[in-house]
């Protein structure tokens, strides 16, 4: 296949481990990978949906392949291509459609393309898939951390969101072939690996017989392996017993992104999400008591269908109380074909946007409370890239996923360093490096 591929992501830490998984299956059947600004013969676009904006982005980035390379083939995949197949299809620029299953087939189906030149549609009942579709990967390019997919599928159906209808139900990745693929990058040299997944924690739930933590304790034996990351999870998963023993496993680092959505329970109760807000700060208070360091981030939405001032004001009371270290605030997206898309009082657009800049204030400045409690103590940092390189500053990451900068180049990249943190910035920690090193 002497051919040149680029691809798009767009969306979660999910896609982009299925990109390059997908690019690998390029490369090994002699495929020469660019970067995506270049021309190429083949672009992959692998999708996202959760929101219209993604939608949005998903069209842009197929007329910006085509324009790179009118020739070229245009491949798209994921999430809005699983969810609106025929919509995607009749995108002029489209070549195929493949959804989020089948995906091992990418590099076939491009080669049968070549032959005959007839525009596929390549996408499955979801629904009906109940097994893990194992991709792999064996390098990651210019990376000190390496994302790994264990779990796929979502069996919550919260009344807003597309995704159990894009990814299907809850499948996992058995033990073995995770252990397999994070001993390949432990070879590699990457010595933090963050496992991701649409519902992480119903890891292993579908049988029965392991769960996450298993799985994390698996990885932890791993020789090479520093770190291990937990991508978004449910605030459930953390009972009293999940969360001592979390706390035993050394290499678990203390950043957990726990998905919030609303802080009134109302809103939580339209949105049919599974907890309440007491049950949510009981967990923070688990997690901080078994893990004082503890990072803990979340996702907040504005806007959502029925939400009024009261409802909004109780969010933003929660949110300051509970003290989070971060947070991604985004507006509320009808969604056709979720309960939530038919609910009445639609918030109009410019309130939603209101709402946003006030949280993403709130949220801005209880970051800046969690970074000073880290000012003149000292941490271990996996340095990653140029913060500044005219500047001669690198940056790196601390277990809780602080960003620290320190005066040094590339000599530091991928090695871990005990660091000094000295001051705060614009949610960055400056610090410096201390003379011993791990």
């Amino acid at each position: 296949m002497s051919l040149t591929v680029a691809a798009y992501t767009l969306g979660c830490k999910v896609n982009q481990y299925e990109t390059e998984a997908i690019l690998e299956q390029f490369s090994k059947r002699g495929a020469t990978i660019v970067e995506p600004t270049e021309s190429a013969d083949v672009y992959i676009i692998n999708t996202c949906t959760v929101t219209s904006l993604s939608d949005r982005k998903s069209r842009q980035m197929i007329r910006r392949a085509r324009h790179l390379n009118p020739a070229a083939v245009i491949v798209v995949m994921g999430c809005y291509a699983q969810t609106a197949p025929e919509e995607v299809s009749k995108i002029a620029e489209v070549d195929l459609v493949i959804g989020t299953d089948g995906r091992l087939k990418a590099a076939e189906l491009v080669e049968d393309f070549l032959k005959n030149r007839e525009k596929r549609v390549v996408v499955n009942d979801i629904s009906q898939i109940h097994e893990f579709e194992d991709l792999s990967i064996t390098h990651y390019e210019n990376r000190t951390r390496a994302i790994m997919k264990v779990q796929e599928g979502c069996n919550r159906f919260c009344s807003y969101c597309i995704i159990p209808y894009a990814r299907g139900r809850i499948r996992s990745r058995s033990i073995e072939s995770s252990v397999k693929e994070a001993k390949r990058l432990a070879d590699a040299g990457f010595c933090e690996i963050v496992l991701v997944g649409i519902h992480l924690a119903s890891y292993g739930k579908e049988s029965g017989e392991t769960d996450l933590l298993d799985l994390i304790k698996h990885i932890a034996e791993i020789d090479g392996i520093d770190r291990i990351r937990l991508g978004s999870l449910e605030p459930t998963i953390f009972t009293e017993e999940f969360t001592q023993a979390a706390s035993q496993i050394p290499k678990l680092c203390h950043h957990f992104h726990l998905s919030l959505q609303s802080g009134c329970d109302m809103t939580l109760e339209r949105m049919n999400r599974k907890y309440t807000t007491k049950e949510y700060a009981e967990v923070l208070d688990r997690i901080r008591k078994a893990m004082p360091d503890s990072a803990i981030a979340t996702d907040i939405m504005v806007g959502f269908a029925g939400e009024t001032e009261d409802e909004f004001n109780a969010t933003c009371n929660f949110v300051k109380e509970i003290k989070l270290s971060d947070a991604h605030i985004f507006k509320y997206s009808i969604r056709k074909g979720t309960r939530a898309a038919k609910m009445d009082g639609q918030v109009d657009p410019k309130v939603k946007e209101e709402r946003s800049k006030t949280l993403i204030k709130i949220t801005s400045d209880t970051r800046k409370e969690f970074l000073e409690k880290f000012i003149n103590t000292e941490a271990d940092v996996l340095f990653e890239q140029y913060h500044n390189n005219k500047k001669g500053l690198f940056e790196g990451k601390t277990s809780n996923y602080i960003t620290v900068v320190v005066n040094g180049g590339e000599e530091l990249e991928g090695k871990m360093r005990r660091v000094r943190m000295l001051r705060e910035e614009n949610g960055i920690v400056f610090g410096e490096l201390v003379e011993e090193s791990i």
